[in-house]
């Protein structure tokens, strides 16, 4: 069977559409081989394909390819992620766990913390 990139990579339920996955590819962040490609590329069996995502780059071997998208555990099936890949997303994800505990994002007073600041400006 021979399936385009794009319609694969929505199969294996990496993009929600196939127009974002077609997106992905023209703006650059998908590689097969490490090589630029065209969302009409076809897919072969053990092909790697490297996926930018916002978590970090995921780089997959494809195991199988199918043109028809069915359930996350069916999707699991068709590619299986290279162990020096996943060690690199872990510590990112580690990374900006720390960050984000030492930044945290200012939010809005809550009722209790908004009159602790009422009873600080009346005492000015």
């Amino acid at each position: 069977m021979i399936v385009r990139i794009d319609k694969w990579l929505w199969a294996a339920r990496f993009y929600k559409t196939r127009s974002m996955a077609k997106a992905a590819i023209n703006a650059g962040h998908i590689k097969i081989d490490k090589e630029k490609i065209k969302p009409g590329r076809k897919v072969e069996i053990n092909q790697l394909v490297s996926i930018k995502q916002p978590v970090g780059e995921k780089i997959v071997v494809v195991l199988a390819v199918s043109s028809k998208r069915k359930g996350a555990p069916e999707a699991q099936k068709l590619y299986s992620e290279t162990d020096t890949s996943h060690q690199k997303r872990q510590v990112l994800i580690e990374e900006k766990k720390i960050s984000s505990l030492s930044n945290p994002i200012a939010t809005r007073p809550n009722k209790k913390q908004r009159r602790q600041i009422h009873q600080l400006r009346k005492l000015r």
